[in-house]
């Protein structure tokens, strides 16, 4: 038996195609003579690949960043593999294999990846060299290793550790990083994340790799006036209810009325990311009225009142608000978590 499409579901997210792509132009002109690419692993911070790629692709973005293989299909939906790096490198021969047939180039991180990327054949490759953060990327001690001479390799880059604080590991990884660049045979270089950009261009050399930013997150000052806001959260209301004096809401009865109150139930919970950090803390909106959060958020839903907006019915929508700066001010979470965990259940555009 065929079944009919399933109803729109109660959550949706809103993506801001032009502030995206008002972003990645202001990050590409801040990264002055250095062209900017984009970091959209985990499906583009969570905003969504299809959503993102095609609008940073046409606003002139030609080098796109993620992290497992398994993201790869999703970037080769939209542009050419020559394009698409892989941050993790190849950690097995199927990795090293897969990224010969499909022409994405791996980013090699060890004298273990160099091999397996040699002995599948090699070809164009990026090589990552730590400068301090020690995730992944090669020792410096190892650049002169026979196995990284024999390498194709066409951008050299590190990762920077703290360049979202005024910390002095910043200076000492961009001189690590220009100290060892001479000893490595490549194309182009690149250091700067989106926090790295608003370090200045000391920090760009030829290719700058923002990826917070460019989904509206501000990892520094220098940004704030730069950076616009890119996913709108929106959650429908699913009953309304009047309580007394004495009611409580919610789990472990964590609010209790003191008056008559009109409140409404809302499509939203840790289940799509919005976490219990932020029970008592929060506000949905509804037109110009903030609508507190009552009691602890739950799985699916949370619970608001809305004494401000006496207009409010079951089926409208209410906004959440999203600007990544003050939002992880209020909550505690990064900026990072909060895009990354939205869930699934939001309905992304098409």
């Amino acid at each position: 038996m065929r079944f009919p499409e399933p109803p729109p579901p109660s959550l949706r997210l809103r993506i801001d195609r032009e502030a995206l792509a008002g972003n990645w132009r202001a990050l590409d002109r801040l990264s002055g003579t250095a062209r900017a690419g984009a970091a959209v692993k985990a499906n583009a911070y969570g905003v969504g690949v299809d959503n993102v790629v095609p609008v940073l692709r046409d606003a002139g973005c030609t080098a796109f960043f993620i992290a497992h293989w398994s993201e790869v299909g999703d970037l080769l939906a939209h542009v050419p593999p020559e394009q698409v790096r892989v941050l993790h490198g190849p950690v097995s021969a199927e990795d090293a294999a897969y990224a010969r047939v499909t022409g994405v180039r791996p980013v090699i991180n060890s004298l273990h990846q160099a091999r397996l990327w040699l002995d599948a054949g090699g070809g164009a490759c990026d090589l990552m060299v730590d400068t301090g953060i020690n995730r992944l990327g090669l020792p410096p001690a190892q650049v002169g290793n026979p196995l990284i001479a024999r390498l194709e390799i066409e951008t050299l880059m590190s990762h920077l550790a703290s360049a979202d604080e005024d910390s002095p590991q910043n200076a000492r990884q961009l001189a690590l990083f220009r100290q060892l660049a001479p000893q490595v045979s490549a194309r182009r270089l690149s250091l700067a994340n989106s926090a790295g950009v608003g370090l200045g261009t000391d920090y760009a050399f030829d290719m700058t790799r923002p990826g917070l930013a460019l989904y509206g997150g501000v990892p520094r000052p220098e940004l704030a006036e730069t950076i616009r806001q890119v996913a709108h959260p929106q959650a429908a209301v699913i009953q309304m209810r009047d309580v007394s004096a004495g009611d409580s809401v919610g789990y472990n009865a964590r609010f209790t009325a003191d008056r008559s109150m009109r409140l409404a139930t809302v499509s939203l919970g840790y289940a799509d990311g919005y976490l219990r950090c932020w029970s008592g803390r929060g506000a949905l909106r509804f037109g110009g009225a903030d609508l507190p959060l009552l009691g602890l958020v739950s799985m699916d839903m949370v619970v608001v009142d809305c004494s401000a907006a006496p207009g409010l019915r079951e089926g409208d929508w209410l906004d959440v608000p999203y600007s990544l700066p003050e939002a992880a001010r209020r909550c505690g979470l990064s900026q990072y978590e909060l895009l990354t965990m939205l869930g699934r259940r939001f309905r992304r555009p098409d």
